[in-house]
């Protein structure tokens, strides 16, 4: 258990560029946020998201439309064989196409690959397994209009849905997922050790806020403790997964999550990495036009997305 583990020094591990942004963010959610009900939740959130938004690349062509009835929209720069499925992070209770628009939009311009951000169900109004089974009815539809290579992409709990909807994929929609970019994902790890006490109390994301969203996202039930589809790591078969690639923030109970899902990938015979992104905090994603460790952050991001959508793996050199 966390018996004995040291309280991390944010101040050092943290820099002055990271903590400006982590200041700039606080600033956007009022003092009584935690009181808020969920619709209210919902609407700070994407304000802050309003502020934060660096706007779409020129050239890129954007249009919505759904894919298995479930509201997407697709991203496209040029003619292109590769498609990238998003999933947007947001505690499976927050977010959607608004909140992560030019995050896809920029992963589009810098990759040149089309990709589709999926609008699946939130909780409490649909809870588990709602929101997994919009993930991959998207998935089965993109797969069947978009017949090349499909790249798996989310943030926080879009990371969990990339993950889940990639396992069952390998036995309902076979070989056709190339890879997966994993972006500081929720995916089930023990909530009792590691990164979860170690960083219980980090800037943007604790333990009591991840407490409040899985509570949110089962409603009245239990969470389950070997669904796969609800937390990838209690898999029990890791095999026939495709290259993957995790990216986690150094200040984040959710950074092990990373590296207990590489190793279990490893462990099957497949391809992973995992980056632990020094003093990086959880949803740094929109501080990389005020961070230059967060620029860096994304940089590995559409790099990840950029080489598994072209079948290559430049991590053999890697650190472990």
């Amino acid at each position: 258990m966390g018996g004995g583990v040291s309280t991390p020094d944010y101040d050092q591990l943290i820099d002055a560029e990271t903590w400006a942004y982590i200041a700039r963010l606080d600033a956007a959610y009022p003092p009584d946020a935690v009181e808020m009900t969920i619709r209210e939740q919902r609407h700070v959130y994407d304000q802050m998201c309003r502020i934060f938004d660096q706007g779409r690349p020129e050239g890129i062509v954007v249009r919505d439309m759904p894919y298995g009835a479930v509201p997407c929209r697709i991203y496209e720069k040029a003619a292109t064989d590769v498609t990238v499925v998003y999933y947007h992070g947001g505690g499976f209770v927050v977010g959607g196409l608004d909140s992560h628009d030019d995050i896809c939009a920029a992963i589009c311009d810098r990759t040149g690959y089309r990709v589709i951000s999926v609008e699946y169900s939130l909780a409490p109004e649909v809870v588990f397994p709602g929101c997994f089974n919009d993930a991959y009815a998207a998935f089965e539809a993109i797969a069947k209009v978009h017949p090349g290579p499909i790249m798996m992409a989310g943030d926080s709990a879009g990371g969990n849905l990339a993950a889940a909807v990639t396992h069952q994929a390998r036995t309902g929609v076979p070989g056709r997922i190339v890879g997966q970019v994993l972006i500081y994902p929720g995916l089930g790890g023990d909530l009792g050790q590691g990164s979860y006490v170690e960083h219980a109390n980090a800037p943007q994301l604790t333990a009591a806020d991840l407490a409040f969203y899985h509570k949110v996202r089962v409603g009245d039930g239990a969470p389950p403790t070997d669904d796969p589809r609800f937390a990838p790591l209690c898999d029990t078969d890791f095999s026939g997964l495709p290259p993957s690639v995790l990216i986690t923030a150094e200040c984040d109970p959710l950074a092990g999550d990373g590296g207990a899902y590489r190793d279990k990938v490893l462990g099957a015979g497949g391809q992973a990495v995992w980056f632990n992104e020094p003093g990086m905090v959880h949803g740094c994603l929109r501080a990389r036009g005020m961070s230059t460790r967060a620029a860096a952050f994304f940089d590995k991001v559409v790099d990840g997305i950029g080489a598994l959508g072209r079948g290559e793996w430049p991590y053999a050199n890697a650190p472990d």
